[in-house]
């Protein structure tokens, strides 16, 4: 029975160890017993990539976190004279295009709807096409025919901190 106590005490130990790593760097060193070189594992980390649209009084900001294609991350709108909104993205990266769900408060609702965003060199440009509601949320009818010639072009800068 103390040997049950002390292994049980052990694993709590080693399992509360391991939650409060807290670590920027995702490295571990694995030993199998067949072998007796050790294995270096890299866990990869998501990239932050923030973008802005400043012009006179209208503002638009886009924060990307990107981990093997699937990209999460904030935007909001703030145009002059008109309603904010503010929400999360949650999408995935086609080569250069992003298409995510945005779902954000305005006016006291929550909505959700499909942005694009068309990400290259230090630009993201947003794309418009004609959509649709279906099952609660606004999505693209076509996402081939989305026009980004006259979408916002917001420019790479420095993330802020929230």
């Amino acid at each position: 029975m103390k040997y049950g106590f002390l292994l049980i005490t052990s694993i709590l130990i080693i399992a509360a160890t391991s939650c409060n790593n807290n670590s920027k760097t995702a490295t571990e060193v694995i030993t199998s017993d067949d072998t007796a070189k050790p294995t270096t594992v890299t866990n990869k980390l998501p990239t932050t990539t923030c973008y802005a649209y400043i012009k006179l009084k209208d503002t638009v900001y886009l924060k990307l976190e990107k981990l093997l294609g699937v990209v999460t991350g904030n935007l909001s709108y703030k145009f002059y004279e008109k309603d904010s909104n503010k929400g999360e993205l949650d999408g995935k990266l086609n080569g250069d295009t992003l298409i995510a769900d945005y779902k954000f408060m305005s006016e006291g609702i929550l909505s959700t709807r499909q942005v694009i965003f068309l990400i290259k060199d230090s630009t993201a440009t947003e794309g418009y096409a004609a959509m649709e509601e279906k099952n609660g949320k606004m999505v693209f009818k076509n996402s081939y025919a989305v026009d980004f010639t006259k979408g916002i072009v917001l420019r790479k800068t420095t993330c802020k901190a929230e």
